[in-house]
Formats: C-alpha cells, sequence, structure tokens
C-alpha cells in the first residue's frame, strides 16, 4: 500500500559531486570579491574560502541567490577558539555550505574582530536554520550575532557564567562521593527534602503574548516528548500559535570532552548521541579521523561497515514506529511489541559481532574491531528473508487504518522550500520531495556501489515520513543482501599499523611490530595539522563531524553536526494551526533523540 502512495514527481538532485563546480565557485568568488575573500585552501578534498567579516552577508546572499551557486542548504554553523594555536584574531565562525541543485559543497571560514568579545553579523535572514546554530556558537563560544532575531542561550541555563568551549574555560566537573558507609553525613539527607521547592520566575519567550493567549508547559517530563523535551506552547483555545522547544536538559558537553581525549577514544562517547543508532555514529566520526589521516580502509572492512550501519538503520527506524504508533494510534500497542522483537534480533547480531547491543564501538579507526564471526552471515541472511513480510504487517496495521490516517494524514506538513531552508535532513526532507541521501549524493564506505532507491513524498506531513521510513527499511534490506553476496576476503583493518595496532602474535617475532604498538598505546594516533567536515546519513538525518587538528595526539576541536538538533527548529512552523493532540504527532514524526540533541 504504501509504495502505491509514494510520489514520483520529485526535485532533482544530481547523484555526483560536482568538484570541478566548486572550484569554479571559489575562482568566481575571488574574481568578485577580491577585497573580502582572505584566503583560499584545499585540504583533503575540502574547498575553504576565509572571508573577512565585514562582507559575510553580501558574499553569503551571493552563494544563495545567484543561479550558477545556489547553495541553498546552510549544512551547520559553529566556530573555534584559537587561543592555544597562537593565531589572530582569536575566534573563527565556520559555515558548512551545500548546493542540493549542483551538488557542491563549501566551507566558508571567517575570523572575528573583537578580540575576547568577538561578532560577527546573523546569516538566519539569509539560512533560517542557523537560528538555533547561531544561537549554540553564542551559548557555548561568546560570539556575538549582530542581527539575530532571540540571541540567547539555548543549552547552558540561562544564567552560567562563561562559554564552556572556549580554551581558557576549565572542563571542570562534578564531585561524586563513592561510599559503603551509611554514617557518612552525605546520607544524612537521604529522602528528605533539603532545597526550597520553589522555582524561579520564567520568562515568557520572544513573541509570545500571555495577554492574549494561553501559554503552557510540555515536558520535559511527558512521555510524548520522547526525552527530556521541554515545548512552551502558545494557545488559543486547543489551537497552536506557537512552540518554542527548550533544550539543554540533557547537556553532556561531548565537544568539551573531545578536546582531553585521543581520537581513538572519542569513538566511545559517539555510542552516545543517538543511542538508537549508535552503529552510523561511529561510522560518520572514524570516516572523519581517516579523512584526516588520509588512510584507506580494506575493501573487507568497508563492507562490514556497510552491513552493520544498515542493521542499524533498520533498529532506529524500528524503535520510532513502534514508540510513534504508541503515541497516535491508540490501540495498536501490540506493534511496538513488534517492532522491538526484530530490533532484539537485530541487537543479537551486534553482541555476536562485539559483545555489546546498544553502545556497540565496534566501528573503529582504519576498519572495524574484529572480524565477524563464520555465523554472523547465516543469521543475517535469516532475518533478510523474515523482514520482509514482517514489513508487510507493520502496513497492514497501520498505512490503511483509519485512526492511524487521521492522526498523520495533513499534520505537520512542509514544503520542500521550507525543509530546506530550515536545514532539514533524512526522511524528513525526503518527504517533502527532495531525494537529498549522502549515501548517494557523497557517497562513503562504498556505497556507490550498491543499487538502492531513494524513498521520496511530495506531501510533507506526518503520513509521508511514516511511508518514507519504512520503504527506507525496505531498501536497507536490498543493501545488506547486495553486501553479504559481494563480501571479500582480506583484513579487517587498515595495515597501517601507524593508526591500527599490529596483530598480537606479530609483537613476539617483530621488533617494528612491537614499537608500533608501545607508540600506540602510549602517544596514540597523531593527524597531521589540518582541518575536515565528513558527513554521513544517519537513520535521522546528517549527521557531521567537523575535526580540528593541531598534530597532537588529542583533537584541537570536534563538532558534532547533530541531525535531532536541527530538524528539531521545524517543530514550531509544523505545529502552528494545529491542536495540541498533532503536538505529539509531529514530535514522533520529527524522530528526535535529546542524546544528540544535546550533545
Amino acid at each position: 500500500m504504501a509504495r502505491q502512495a509514494m510520489r514520483d514527481t520529485v526535485m532533482s538532485v544530481p547523484y555526483t559531486p560536482d568538484l570541478e563546480g566548486e572550484r569554479h565557485v571559489v575562482a568566481v568568488l575571488q574574481e568578485r570579491f577580491p577585497d573580502a575573500v582572505l584566503a583560499v585552501e584545499e585540504h583533503r578534498g575540502d574547498l575553504v574560502v576565509t572571508i573577512q567579516a565585514d562582507r559575510l552577508l553580501d558574499v553569503a546572499r551571493f552563494l544563495r541567490d545567484d543561479p550558477e551557486m545556489r547553495f541553498d542548504h546552510c549544512v551547520d554553523v559553529t566556530s573555534y577558539d584559537r587561543l592555544d594555536l597562537g593565531e589572530t584574531p582569536r575566534f573563527v565562525a565556520v559555515y558548512q555550505l551545500h548546493s542540493i541543485p549542483y551538488n557542491r559543497r563549501l566551507r566558508l571560514q571567517v575570523p572575528l574582530p573583537g578580540g575576547n568579545n568577538p561578532v560577527v553579523p546573523s546569516v538566519v535572514d539569509i539560512w533560517p536554520t542557523a537560528n538555533w546554530l547561531e544561537r549554540e556558537v553564542y551559548d557555548l563560544m561568546g560570539i556575538r550575532f549582530q542581527g539575530h532575531p532571540d540571541l540567547r542561550r539555548i543549552l547552558m541555563p540561562y544564567d552560567w557564567e562563561g562559554h564552556p568551549l572556549r580554551k581558557d574555560y576549565p572542563r571542570g566537573g562534578e564531585p561524586i562521593p563513592f561510599t559503603v558507609n551509611w554514617s557518612d553525613p552525605e546520607f544524612e539527607s537521604l529522602g528528605r527534602q533539603i532545597l526550597k521547592p520553589e522555582l524561579p520566575p520564567q520568562e515568557v519567550p520572544k513573541g509570545m503574548d500571555p495577554e492574549r493567549y494561553l501559554i503552557v508547559n510540555m515536558g520535559p517530563q511527558h512521555p510524548s516528548t520522547h526525552g527530556v523535551l521541554r515545548l512552551i506552547v502558545e494557545l488559543e483555545g486547543e489551537r497552536i500559535v506557537r512552540v518554542v522547544p527548550d533544550v539543554g536538559y540533557l547537556h553532556s558537553g561531548f565537544e568539551k570532552q573531545a578536546e582531553s581525549v585521543r581520537y581513538k577514544d572519542f569513538v566511545y562517547y559517539t555510542d552516545r548521541l543517538d543511542y538508537t543508532a549508535a552503529m552510523n555514529n561511529n561510522l560518520g566520526y572514524v570516516l572523519a579521523v581517516e579523512k584526516l589521516l588520509g588512510v584507506e580502509v580494506p575493501p573487507r572492512a568497508q563492507v562490514i561497515r556497510v552491513i552493520v550501519a544498515e542493521l542499524q538503520r533498520i533498529a532506529a527506524h524500528l524503535v520510532w514506529l513502534g514508540t510513534h504508533a504508541m503515541d497516535l494510534s491508540g490501540t495498536i500497542h501490540a506493534l511496538l511489541m513488534y517492532v522491538f522483537r526484530e530490533r532484539e534480533m537485530i541487537l543479537d547480531m551486534f553482541e555476536m559481532i562485539c559483545g555489546a547491543r546498544l553502545t556497540t564501538s565496534y566501528i573503529r579507526i582504519g576498519g572495524v574491531w574484529r572480524d565477524i564471526p563464520p555465523a554472523f552471515e547465516s543469521r543475517v541472511r535469516d532475518f533478510l528473508a523474515l523482514m520482509p513480510a514482517r514489513l508487510d504487517e507493520y502496513e497492514r496495521m497501520l498505512t490503511d487504518n483509519p485512526v492511524w490516517r487521521k492522526r498523520t494524514q495533513g499534520i505537520g506538513k512542509l514544503t520542500a522550500e521550507q525543509a530546506i531552508a530550515l536545514g532539514v535532513t533524512g526522511p524528513m526532507l525526503r518527504a517533502t520531495g527532495v531525494p537529498y541521501d549522502l549515501r548517494k549524493v557523497r557517497p562513503y564506505s562504498g556505497y556507490e556501489n550498491y543499487d538502492f532507491e531513494i524513498p521520496t513524498s511530495t506531501d510533507g506531513d506526518a503520513y509521508a515520513r511514516y511511508l518514507v521510513r519504512v520503504n527506507e527499511m525496505r531498501q536497507s534490506l536490498r543493501i545488506i543482501e547486495q553486501a553479504l553476496d559481494n563480501l571479500p576476503d582480506g583484513p579487517y583493518k587498515t595495515p597501517d599499523h601507524k593508526v591500527t595496532l599490529p596483530p598480537r602474535e606479530e609483537l613476539d617475532t617483530s621488533m617494528e611490530a612491537l614499537i608500533h604498538h608501545f607508540k600506540l598505546v602510549t602517544e596514540g594516533i597523531r593527524p597531521p595539522p589540518g582541518q575536515v567536515y565528513m558527513s554521513t546519513e544517519n537513520p535521522k538525518g546528517e549527521f557531521g563531524i567537523f575535526i580540528i587538528s593541531d598534530g597532537s595526539a588529542h583533537p584541537y576541536r570536534v563538532r558534532v553536526r547533530g541531525p535531532s538538533f536541527v530538524n528539531l527548529q521545524a517543530l514550531d512552523p509544523m505545529s502552528r494551526g494545529h491542536l495540541v493532540a498533532d503536538l505529539v504527532t509531529n514530535i514522533g514524526s520529527v524522530d528526535i533523540v535529546l542524546g544528540e540533541v544535546d550533545r
């Protein structure tokens, strides 16, 4: 049924990256803005143009509006602090841009005047998705964006002092007492109220009118917010006037922590971002480090990565489907049990290859942790044999179900233009008719060698997102089957022992192997100085990693571009004019994980 409901009239997106076109863009910028372009660099395939801060808006509008440029998708806005690099000015703003019509990428760097109080023009009027991204930079780095419509903290408490991602801000941490002695004073207040149960006065978000409309809180403890998400909802009767998401309750400081651990050790943190998609997170991060190192990964490792990444995509979509159906359809609680039954099979396979089910850390820099065991392939083929019928079963329960259709059709609509302007990616974007899938448009890990389709719809509502995700699971099954059929023999990690540990048996016979082992364990990987951006197609959308290396064993800067964070911005325009009950539909149809939103 769902396949009949998909639409064929979708936006055209080229599937071959236009690398020569990217160089042409740089040449045009140098010719048109000779006083604005300060430097041009190409590193590991990334084109980086350094722009003067007072000309940023001119360059940005040109890149978006010129018919030969059309950089309509602002992928990310971030920054870094050059204090420990000894360079001036201290702060640099970074803009990752993508042209969907031409499949081109470009990175703008803007050194910021103002010393310790840096200032840069806001690009929200050009790319609306920059709204939350600029607020995050302001919150964590202290960069002020002139002209921003609502510049305030987004992850830290509003009264927090300082900006945690600055290099002179200590990493810190909370002291945690460990004791088994019940006479310890720590236990004297156990079970008693020790703080006054008084809340500080809450400010009404900018643009809301408490004199005219009712303003209520939803969450952060509400079960349908799928985590610690608080929504400030402005209502006229039961109709939504505006929704302001309040995030940051789970803020983990992963990007700050990355500066204190070695490259290989940050893999374990990526498991805890979108904790329904650990394998996909592992893959995105290690691909960025490998790009920085210039390392080639063996073909067998590439195929194994694709298999586990697609299994993880199915598992993530299953969690979404079961919880979303339970939120909306009232009586179909059985579907939650069904999808978790299939997800358990996938987690059993993960346990077979790495001993873990949720936080896998299986994909490592240079390959995978260990080769797949002999029984893994037969287990995966058994899953491939039964899963299509299970998907059919889900669709029989939902696709033509009148309750499901009533709760999802026409709800939370986005147009393609709105979605692109808001930086929305993944199934949400493809449900508006844009076949933007990084496995096709910027292929990695050999995805260009697989035959699969990109499911799309042009309706742009919650029902369309459901259809897209169900059909994506079918396409993942196609990819996994092809990968198994063409799984090559050979090593499961790179033989470059400056990146991966040599085999244990070589340590007894090879002094060179022993030296490599010693240096990797004691010193870690030391990529050459430089910066890269790598993005992958995660279950929820574009997962991006921006890394700056200063040549040491620790990353100088790691930026995580989580799709949940960016996609959540669309909740307000999706919900205006709908009923309160439809807000539950919209939250579920975005498919967020708060670990990735807050990071």
